[in-house]
């Protein structure tokens, strides 16, 4: 598979969502006992075509996820959506996770398992057919789900690249 290439944002002026996709309850076992930790995987967007994910580790939950969100908005990137759903269908894969994404018409609604739906949601894609297969560990649906968003091309740029109009490049 090609290598991705994210096109990052930053978040500086952006009106921001966060959606917690996951949290796990992590125990190490010390000599003095159990300590107990919590790491929680969350998803952040302005439902306009920018998302990004991120984990925060910590002792307390409500500070797991204010690291979770902290982290996210150093991983946006930009997703090209037209007309409410996504230009061209995609299939990605992060470990065992595969996850396939494709256009749907409007009025069709996101139809997407929950962790592909989190990021397929701040990401601001209203018309959408999601399929997660293989594994549904969540961080690696979310990973997976995230570089697939991020292998969409643009109709403008793909027009650009083969030297042709934006209307044969929809229709053949």
């Amino acid at each position: 598979m090609s290598t991705v290439t994210y096109n990052k944002v930053k978040a500086n002026d952006l009106e921001l969502k966060d959606k917690v996709v996951a949290i796990n309850r992590v125990v190490k076992t010390t000599k003095g006992g159990r300590a107990f930790s919590f790491s929680a995987l969350v998803v952040v967007g302005d439902g306009n075509g920018v998302v990004g994910h991120g984990l925060g580790k910590a002792k307390e939950v409500q500070e797991a996820i204010t690291k979770g969100i902290e982290d996210a908005k150093k991983n946006l990137i930009k997703v090209p959506i037209l007309k409410g759903t996504i230009p061209h269908d995609q299939w990605c894969k992060e470990g065992a996770a595969k996850v396939m994404i494709l256009p749907a018409t409007p009025g069709t609604g996101v139809i997407a398992g929950g962790s592909m739906r989190a990021v397929l949601e701040a990401a601001g894609v209203h018309d959408v057919l999601a399929k997660s297969l293989g594994s549904a560990n969540p961080h690696n649906v979310v990973k997976a789900t995230f570089k697939a968003l991020a292998m969409l091309r643009e109709p403008v740029s793909i027009a650009k690249t083969r030297n042709l109009g934006l209307k044969k490049v929809f229709q053949g």
